[in-house]
């Protein structure tokens, strides 16, 4: 915003010193003046050496306001060079740590994110605003460095069915005789690949928006629609779904908390125990929450593992290149979700295999007809 040339702060400080010592000064030296007046009569007899009253008399207040007068006014001289020079130097001290977090921030318009004021000395206003101000930097630099590196994932998953299906039309233009019918299969599913992760990035960047109208939801409603969706998905794959719990009132949006259920339920059915696997689904409320929990059986995994899940595009080491490999943003996707709807997402791995994943969010009062 372009604005208009004016007085600096410390100026303006360094005056208001400065006028509230004048004041100071001039209401002091008043008092002053108003006590010699109260207790120094008008005008005094002369008296002389003989100690006989004589006829004349000497006008004392007269006399007095003229020795008061110039020495009152040099002292609010020195009042005034004294809080005009005082009050610059204190405006001076106390704006420093002003002139670092502006400092800061010109670096940060600039793009650079990594700097940090680390205001040292303790706790006031300015170090206050200091630290939130780190605290911001830090925030928005991790952001920045989640954006680049999910754009590079997005890229390079982007480019990879792209690049497939130009393999596959350069070779049906090469070889006249290839088997048209595998070819166009083969183009088929690529494609699919390539729209299931476009639908995902979009689901995903509108969910991180939290440009969604809030309604009242019910958590179990939504696993018991996902589960009754999956079910043929989890027969396909021999896996025994169980789901059990409580009426969870939440308030969001009904079709991003299903996609949520529905991703979880998907990803404890796919990555599961080759057969007899088992999948959980369960609602329940707390004081102030309700929590969505999905467990399921399969292959151990290491905490480290399990917390890294939750990034774009991370499938695990030992799935990445099998057929049941999705695009690799069903759990981001729910961790953005679930952020979005001000809830926290906990992934533990389970003692005996597989994983357990709990989506707690804020309560709401359920609805009573009547």
């Amino acid at each position: 915003m372009d604005r208009a040339p004016g007085m600096s702060v410390r100026l303006k400080l360094t005056l208001s010193y400065a006028g509230f010592l004048m004041v100071a000064g001039a209401l002091l030296l008043a008092a002053v003046w108003v006590f010699l007046l109260r207790y120094v009569p008008d005008r005094a007899m002369l008296i002389n050496p003989d100690d006989k009253p004589t006829h004349g008399v000497f006008p004392i207040r007269s006399g007095l306001l003229n020795v008061f007068a110039p020495r009152a006014a040099a002292v609010l001289a020195i009042l005034l060079v004294f809080g005009l020079v005082g009050g610059w130097i204190l405006a001076g001290h106390m704006l420093a740590p002003l002139t670092r977090i502006t400092h800061a921030t010109r670096m940060a318009t600039n793009g650079s994110l990594s700097h940090r004021i680390r205001l040292p000395g303790s706790k006031d206003e300015f170090r206050e605003l200091a630290d939130a101000f780190d605290a911001m930097l830090a925030r928005l630099e991790e952001h920045n460095a989640e954006q680049q590196r999910f754009a590079a994932n997005a890229s390079h998953e982007l480019r990879t069915p792209l690049a497939i299906s130009k393999a596959l039309l350069d070779v049906a233009r090469t070889d006249p005789n290839h088997d048209t019918g595998e070819l166009v299969d083969r183009l088929h599913a690529v494609n699919t690949r390539a729209i299931d992760l476009t639908e995902a990035l979009l689901l995903l960047s509108r969910a991180g928006q939290r440009s969604f109208t809030r309604e009242p939801v019910d958590l179990s409603l939504m696993a018991e629609g996902a589960t009754e969706t999956l079910l043929p998905l989890a027969e396909k794959h021999g896996v025994t779904l169980e789901t059990s719990g409580d009426v969870a009132p939440a308030n969001g949006s009904p079709a991003l908390l299903l996609q949520l259920t529905t991703n979880l339920v998907q990803n404890a059915i796919v990555h599961n125990l080759p057969e007899h696997g088992s999948v959980w689904v369960h609602t329940s409320v707390g004081p102030n929450t309700v929590v969505l929990t999905v467990e399921n059986t399969g292959e151990q995994l290491s905490p480290h593992l399990v917390s890294t899940f939750t990034e774009p595009f991370q499938r695990g080491t030992e799935r990445i290149h099998t057929a049941r490999t999705g695009v690799g943003l069903g759990l981001a996707i729910v961790k953005t979700i679930t952020q979005a709807h001000d809830g926290t997402l906990t992934l533990t791995p389970r003692s005996a295999g597989g994983i357990r994943i709990t989506v707690e969010l804020p309560a709401t009062s359920p609805c009573t007809d009547g």
